[in-house]
Order: C-alpha cells, then structure tokens, then sequence
C-alpha cells in the first residue's frame, strides 16, 4: 500500500502526500500556455463574462438582492474583505453582506449552521449568489473568474507555514471560481487535508493552464448553482 492519498477527477490524477509536501519551485509552476497572448484572452473572457453579466443580470438582480439584505437586517448590503491576491499582494474582496454585523468577522471561517448567517443570507451562500460582486473586482482586475480561491490574510499565513510551496498557488490571479470547487473542496476546512487537496488542485490548475480550461471551469460552475452544493453554507 502506498502511503500517499489518491483522488481521481474526470480527466486527470492527483497523488499526494499529506505528510511531505514536495516544495515546488515557481520555475516549474506555470503553464507552457502561460503567456501574454493567452493572458490577454483570458482578460477578454474576463471582461465578456463581467459586463455580459451585469448587463443581462446584474442590472436588475443586485438591487433586488440588496433590498432583500436591507428588510432582513440591518448593516450594508456590500460586505468588504482583505485577501490575498496574486503575488502575495492584497485586495479588497466584495460580497453580499450574508452574516450580521460582529467584531472580528475577517478571522472567522464560515460554519454549518453558523448563527451569524441571516435568513436571506442563508439562501445566498447556497446559490452562491453572495459571490456575485466580485464581477467588479474582476472588471477592476484584481481577480479573474476562474482560479484559486483568494484567502483571508490570516489563512494564508497559517497555511503557508503548514504546506511548503502554498505560496505558488498566487503565482496567479484568484478566481471567483476554480477547480478545486467544481471539485468539491469549498466552505469550511474541516478536515485537516482538506486545504491540503485544495492546494494540489490549484497547483494542478497552474501548470495545466489553457483558456479552454477556463472555459470548461465555468461551465461545470454554471452547471452546478442549478444543481446546488451541499458545501455552500
């Protein structure tokens, strides 16, 4: 038997070591699609997807939301978080407010069953209709739609000293979806391999980089909000 952990996904293999992560050099981490043609393909997507949404959903669905957020409790419709981006800067994530307002909320993780979801919160997070202003941060350009899963500060930090080479999965713009959660791995970490998984999957996702994966990426997203996800809580 071997002691490495085996996850087989629609088209490829993952073999990983909960125990000895292998560090990985960035040199080795980048797609040989990782280029300025393909980057500014996949900044044009990015841009299509962002204003196609607003301009065909957007326009009307947010103010509806954001009228539903203000009748349920009181605080912002918006709410405003540091994350990390690529090459270890920080941006300002948005999200519909889904949680009422408490100290402290940028260093506690989402629960099942957390208290602090609201009513219509709750619905949100399991439509992942919460994640939707983040089309602004990808019209600004500091996210892209598809790729790693931006962090609070504080996880990458912990992370990073748990999982050699964690840093290289921002070698990349985050996303606002990626493959490790058409995958499965969102919400809550509570199994201890659990960001472990994710991390292989970015990595996986960074070295095998094709616009067409974007493309299939979002597709698998689309295909799942109407399916639910039992891991949005």
């Amino acid at each position: 038997m071997t002691n490495n952990i085996f996850r087989k996904n629609e088209k490829f293999e993952v073999y990983v070591s909960p125990t000895k992560p292998k560090n990985e050099s960035s040199d080795s981490i980048h797609s040989p699609y990782y280029n300025w043609y393909n980057l500014t393909f996949k900044r044009i997507i990015d841009l299509a997807g962002a204003f196609g949404f607003m301009i065909f959903f957007g326009w009307w669905m947010f103010p509806i939301v954001a009228i539903l957020i203000k009748l349920d409790s009181k605080g912002p419709v918006f709410f405003k978080q540091t994350r990390g981006g690529i090459n270890n800067t920080t941006f300002n994530c948005y999200k519909f407010r889904s949680m009422k307002i408490e100290k402290e909320d940028d260093l506690k993780q989402a629960t099942k069953n957390d208290p602090r979801v609201t009513r219509i919160g709750r619905i949100l997070r399991k439509t992942s209709i919460d994640e939707l202003p983040q089309v602004f941060n990808v019209i600004y350009g500091n996210m892209s739609i598809v790729g790693p899963r931006p962090l609070i500060v504080a996880q990458n930090e912990e992370y990073s000293k748990k999982i050699k080479g964690y840093e290289n999965r921002h070698l990349v713009k985050p996303g606002i979806t990626g493959l490790a959660q058409i995958k499965g791995y969102r919400g809550e970490t509570v199994l201890s391999h659990s960001i472990y998984f994710r991390y292989k999957l970015d990595i996986y996702y960074i070295k095998n980089w094709h616009p067409l994966f974007d493309i299939k990426i979002m597709l698998t997203t689309i295909k799942s909000l109407f399916e639910g996800d039992d891991m949005a809580y």
